[in-house]
């Protein structure tokens, strides 16, 4: 297993958030409805600015209707 920095981690987790919400053709200001997180979070932790808390990972994938489990498959 690759051991990672906690800062590169923050950075892959919102890559593959974008990712995951570009495929499925949601913008950011939909995403943060449906996932009752603020736009501007959801942008900031796009790019890795912030971490999100378990609690607002779990709306996040409530609103991108996943399994949490999959905003964390990056490799």
């Amino acid at each position: 297993m690759v051991k990672r920095s906690s800062e590169r981690f923050i950075v892959d987790f919102g890559k593959n958030l974008k990712r995951i919400r570009l495929e499925k053709g949601m913008s950011q200001e939909r995403l943060a409805v449906l996932s009752n997180v603020s736009f501007n979070q959801v942008g900031r932790i796009e790019r890795g600015e912030i971490e999100a808390k378990l609690t607002m990972v779990k709306r996040l994938a409530d609103g991108l209707e996943l399994e949490v489990v999959e905003l964390f498959d990056f490799r």
